[in-house]
């Protein structure tokens, strides 16, 4: 996400007080914070509970779990799994309905910044990007399997990159000469990924590494995290009492556009079949959502938080 986890080796919580207030909380109300990281959300949603108040939170990555067990609050329960398994983790403990669901997409700071969990081109690291260490096969595995096609569309797909099908060539043109050990690194995936990119635009993009587009497109692939998006929308809804809210915070396009459709179907907004004729939109569903606007980072926030510039907070409340 690009999100920063406040109170957590100096980080800060993207949209923390945005978020919070958007939730509306109630000392007495139960809370879900689908994506805990390293708590910053969760710490000031605690601050607003009451003693009688709940709060559940949800990550998948093991080392974010094991972080929130350390916290002495009997109002909080932090429980490892997919956000997209709300609906079961739920059930399991105790919750069947909820005053505010949070989601804070994408990944964390402390994943970025550790070098051995294989996120970050900055820094030299085992080839990895699984949120959860323990599921799903690591990005090298993959590439070192792949077809060219397929690595060129997740390309495209997940990280809009202009140039997918030459980096696809060269990633399979590498593996042909040295094998699976090829692109075992996060350093010699983008040190490839620059090369082609200087042959094809003799400099790169302004403010931008070479290998960004990459690097979050197989990040998203090999996590399934658009997938994850859109199964937790209507999860959320579900559980959600009337007047509860649904406080979504995104970082990418691609991400926001999932939850931007899904919030204005939700809401009975009219979208127009592409192979409809203009000026015939198709019927609206009936509202179960009322929107209540989205929310950009100061410029304040931005310049403080460099990694808060393309994050985007859309707010909406359960009607009926």
């Amino acid at each position: 996400m690009e999100r920063q986890e406040g109170a957590h080796r100096g980080h800060t919580t993207v949209l923390l007080g945005e978020a919070v207030d958007a939730l509306a909380v109630r000392p007495e109300g139960t809370y879900v914070d689908g994506t805990f990281g390293r708590g910053g959300h969760a710490r000031a949603i605690l601050e607003r509970l009451g003693p009688s108040g709940h709060l559940l939170a949800i990550d998948r990555d093991p080392e974010a779990v094991a972080f929130g067990a350390g916290w002495n609050d009997p109002r909080l329960e932090v429980v490892h799994g997919r956000f997209s398994e709300l609906a079961q983790i739920a059930a399991a403990h105790g919750v069947h309905a909820a005053d505010g669901v949070l989601l804070d997409l994408g990944v964390s700071s402390p994943q970025l910044d550790a070098p051995e969990r294989g996120f970050s081109f900055r820094q030299d690291g085992p080839l990895d990007m699984r949120m959860d260490p323990g599921h799903g096969i690591p990005v090298r595995e993959w590439l070192a399997q792949a077809s060219e096609q397929d690595i060129a569309e997740v390309l495209k797909n997940y990280g809009e990159e202009r140039h997918a099908v030459p980096i696809a060539k060269a990633i399979v043109a590498r593996r042909r000469q040295a094998g699976a050990v090829a692109l075992g690194s996060t350093g010699q995936l983008a040190a490839l990924v620059a090369g082609v990119l200087r042959r094809r635009q003799g400099r790169p993009e302004v403010g931008k590494d070479p290998a960004t587009r990459t690097f979050q497109a197989l990040r998203i692939f090999v996590n399934q995290e658009l997938e994850e998006v859109a199964r937790v929308l209507g999860v959320a809804l579900e559980l959600l009492r009337i007047g509860g809210r649904l406080v979504v915070i995104s970082f990418h396009s691609l991400e926001d556009r999932i939850v931007k459709q899904f919030m204005a179907r939700e809401a009975g907004q009219a979208a127009r079949s592409p192979r409809a004729p203009r000026g015939l939109p198709q019927p609206a569903r009936a509202a179960r959502l009322r929107l209540l606007g989205r929310r950009l980072p100061s410029a304040a926030e931005c310049q403080a938080n460099p990694r808060a510039r393309s994050a985007v907070l859309r707010v909406a409340e359960r009607t009926a």
